[in-house]
């Protein structure tokens, strides 16, 4: 039987409103017939039709979409068996650039200006009130704010995200957001919103800053109700909207947290008078012009839900409890009995000290504390304009047996489509760190850390995790709404921010053509992860002159003051680079910048033979064979500069060889004695790490293609500090930013090595290793864009005797399983309709030699046993 499994609208399976002129439509298919493909669909949308084989991004090409209005895609699929299938999805358009009705609004009567700190909340309200006699057709809000903002009706929330509308390079790009009320609205109605300083005007980044894009917050809104009979009410914020500076968020930071006065709850009510001193809002002009357009983005909303595993009284009187996994997120109180008045305070942290007390010193300036001031009796609260990064919180002012504790993940609403799991159960935690580690930080922007007073859009982060972040999420709409933003930032000389959106955060936007290796390269590694998990060519050919211009400013500092083959070698001053960041065989923070030279080198060519590629899809020739001549060059004076001809660097340490190896920078007769030298320095330091940020995602990669899977294995699975296992050896439950975080005792033994005493317990960058548990332990590989052709090729060692992982790609599950018995394989894998997949399974022959037993399969689901698998073992293979 064949069936449409899924389609998307902007990638979107339900509720999407756009305002995208060319939305385009995706689509997935399954048939029980092995080997069947789709011979035809057929995809319609009003009077537009077209006869197609493609399932992604296909544009609408149909005569103008109109606003405000609901659209159905309807699919008719024919596969080569003759069976065929229907299925209808819907879109709605938002806005399409019509005029807002509604005016930015704010409090007149506030001055904020205080420093380093976010402003005081303000509440806004409007009554609502229907035709009488009339019946609704539809009611749509449309929404949004400098500052973050909840919608209620009547004191009961319009929708459950967190934090709209959404992080953005304000100054340039801007969301809102749309509310449905059709069926909740009739008759008279209090409309009310909250808006806090958010990112738009409160304290960010660790200097504090505030006030970056906005001098108070304001509100921007329109009600639009349309009835039956075709006539509509329209009403926009103006200046008879009520505003006041006395509704129940009393304090609201991204970094210090929330204050909360339920006293105070009944703000909204109509009949709510002097105690709130509403009065009329003023209109706003702000200081910049955004581009205002529907959410385009993935929005924060609650995902799972902890309870504590254990609590611990204190003799001050406070609680501490342990939610048994650090994540991102706020806590849930249900309290059952309480006086009016009694205050509760809350405060979070990742680790405790050795007396059982929070670690609160990591957190710098950000004070992560909840106040809660109750009524009487029973009552729920959760913080709605802050999150924190934590696994244990204390919680003080209120007796256990009052109260009952939650903690709730945020992150972005991304559907979560890998698994891996294997036979090692350290390997299994590993890979729930990794995850962990991305939920926590894929929070609307891809932060570096949610704890500290930091939480901000590091490129390099993204940088190096975006393969395994597209492994485990579909991260089509997330990446695209930053990629925008990267985009808006890029400076006139072509280099990208360190942080993006910027948002107060100076160096070196304010420097033009000042590019950092590895983490401007986001640039252009970030969209071509994205293409290559989900195969949509548009977000290469928007990106690509933002990607063109960042290479040409690495160029222009490889060549300043240089000739011959040394201006393809990036040698620019340590300070202007993050170099072999935090790698553990050095210890002073100088000295990660100071290798530059080498990773700054090899990131040029990284990016020149990425863009290659890109051109060469894009049908760009003759930027295709300049970036590669480019690529050439630059590998050639790598080889020349710092090594000695034949595989040998003239100063050594991992990242340098792993680059060029997993780049194919060596020349081939030189490869064979690079791996040779990497691996030796491996086996010196006991298997450990000794890479930085660039060398992470890469170096099993490096060893295991090139002959040492058996290095490659006793690193991944080794649980000496530094190393992945030593972090789930210490019971950590998500990737920590230093593989030092602790020492063997639990203590940690970081002291003044020039980083501020810098260390975060949930930072994803190197959980990149990632990727090569699903491409080479369990051996899932693409070979073309969206897997429309891929590999299963397993490497079958260490202690793993089977492993299993799953990718649910844009045209369907594929899953890969193996199972070793003795010497014996037995391998199974699904393979989606309309896919190829090369099924490759190592052996050894009569003659000890190495070849696989290879077998190409089409769609369904195929099961092979191999006797004499190529197990890896400690000998080189």
């Amino acid at each position: 039987m064949l069936s449409i499994t899924r389609i998307t609208v902007e990638n979107t399976e339900s509720g999407c409103v756009t305002d995208e002129a060319h939305p385009r439509i995706s689509f997935s298919a399954v048939s029980d017939v092995k080997g069947a493909e789709i011979a035809d669909a057929v995809i319609t949308v009003g009077s537009w039709s077209i006869h197609t084989r493609d399932q992604i991004a296909i544009r609408y090409q149909g005569e103008p979409l109109q606003p405000y209005t609901t659209y159905t895609v309807e699919i008719s699929v024919t596969d080569t068996a003759g069976e065929t299938a229907h299925r209808n999805a819907r879109f709605e358009t938002g806005r399409m650039s019509s005029p807002w009705s509604g005016k930015w609004i704010t409090d007149g009567t506030y001055k904020f200006t205080e420093k380093k700190v976010s402003p005081q909340p303000l509440a806004f309200r409007r009554i609502i009130e229907t035709a009488p006699g009339k019946e609704i057709a539809s009611a749509r809000i449309y929404a949004t704010a400098m500052g973050i903002y909840d919608l209620a009706l009547d004191g009961k929330l319009l929708d459950e995200r967190y934090f709209a509308p959404g992080f953005t390079s304000y100054k340039t790009n801007l969301q809102y957001q749309t509310y449905d009320i059709t069926n909740v609205i009739s008759g008279k109605h209090v409309l009310t919103a909250l808006v806090a300083g958010g990112w738009a005007v409160g304290s960010f980044v660790f200097t504090r800053v505030n006030r970056v894009s906005a001098k108070r917050q304001a509100l921007l809104a329109e009600i639009r109700i349309t009835y039956t009979d075709g006539s509509q009410d329209v009403i926009g914020t103006a200046d008879d909207w009520q505003v006041s500076q006395d509704g129940p968020v009393r304090m609201a930071d991204i970094y210090d947290g929330e204050t909360y006065d339920a006293r105070r709850a009944n703000y909204w009510r109509q009949d709510s008078t002097g105690d709130y001193h509403w009065h009329n809002a003023a209109l706003e002009k702000l200081a910049i012009n955004p581009q205002i357009t529907a959410e385009y983005g993935a929005p924060v909303r609650a995902h799972e839900v902890f309870t504590p595993v254990e609590c611990a009284q204190r003799d001050d009187g406070s609680i501490i409890y342990d939610m048994g996994q650090n994540f991102a997120g706020v806590v849930r109180l249900k309290i059952n009995n309480a006086y009016e008045g009694q205050t509760i305070t809350i405060k979070h942290a990742e680790i405790l000290n050795r007396d059982g007390s929070l670690n609160t010193d990591f957190l710098r300036t950000a004070k992560a504390t909840i106040t809660y001031t109750c009524t009487e009796g029973e009552q729920e609260y959760t913080p709605r304009f802050t999150y924190m990064g934590f696994r244990y919180i204390s919680v003080e002012g209120i007796n256990g047996d009052s109260v009952d504790v939650e903690g709730i993940a945020l992150y972005s609403d991304m559907n979560h489509i890998g698994e891996f799991e294997c036979s090692n159960s350290d390997l299994n935690q590993l890979q729930s760190n990794i995850t962990w580690g991305a939920k926590s930080n894929l929070v609307d922007i891809p932060t570096d850390c949610p704890q500290r007073d930091e939480r901000m859009g590091w490129t390099g982060d993204i940088a190096v995790f975006g393969p395994t972040a597209c492994f485990n999420f579909d991260m089509s709409r997330f990446l695209e709404k930053w990629l925008k933003d990267v985009q808006a930032e890029q400076t006139r000389g072509g280099g990208i921010p360190n942080t993006v959106p910027v948002q107060g955060y100076g160096f070196p936007a304010t420097m033009p053509k000042m590019a950092i290796d590895w983490w401007g390269d986001a640039c252009v590694l970030v969209p071509w992860a994205l293409y290559q998990s989900q195969g949509d060519e548009s977000i290469l050919r928007r990106m690509y002159p933002t990607m063109k211009k960042y290479v040409k400013a690495c160029q222009f500092w490889a060549k300043l003051f240089s000739a011959g083959y040394k201006r393809y070698i990036w040698n620019t001053p340590s300070v202007l680079h993050f170099g072999d960041w935090v790698a553990p065989d050095v210890p002073q923070m100088s000295q990660w910048q100071a290798r530059s030279p080498w990773t700054a080198t090899a990131s040029l060519n990284n990016t020149s033979r990425t863009l290659a590629r890109i051109a060469g899809i894009l049908g760009e020739t003759i930027d295709e064979q300049y970036y590669n001549n480019l690529a050439d060059n630059v590998a050639d004076a790598y080889c020349r500069e710092f090594t000695d001809g034949h595989g040998k660097l003239t100063n050594e340490f991992q990242t340098a060889y792993v680059l060029p190896l997993y780049l194919n920078m060596f020349p081939e007769e030189a490869r064979s004695q690079a791996v040779a030298n990497l691996a030796s320095l491996v086996e010196k330091g006991q298997y450990t790490i000794g890479t930085g940020f660039p060398g992470t995602p890469y170096i099993l990669f490096a060893l295991a293609d090139n002959g040492r899977a058996d290095v490659a294995y006793k690193m991944l699975l080794n649980r000496l500090c530094p190393g992945w296992l030593y972090e789930v050896a210490m019971g950590a439950t998500t990737i920590w930013e230093r593989w030092d975080g602790l020492d063997a005792n639990g203590e940690c033994p970081i002291g003044d090595d020039g980083t501020d005493t810098m260390i975060s317990y949930n930072h994803y960058a190197s959980g990149a290793v990632g990727a090569f548990l699903y491409q080479r332990v369990a051996g899932i590989e693409a070979t073309s864009p969206a897997y429309k052709t891929f590999r299963v090729h397993p490497l079958i060692g260490g202690d793993v005797t089977s492993a299993h992982a799953r990718v649910d790609t844009a045209y369907g599950l594929i899953e890969s399983a193996w199972q070793l018995n003795g010497n014996d394989v037995t391998v199974t894998v699904t393979v989606p309709m309309g896919t190829t997949c090369t099924v490759e399974i190592p052996v050894v022959s009569d003659c000890d030699t190495h070849e696989s037993n290879v077998h190409v399969v089409t769609s369904g689901t195929h099961t092979f046993t191999v006797h004499n698998a190529l197990v890896i073992t400690d000998k080189k293979e």
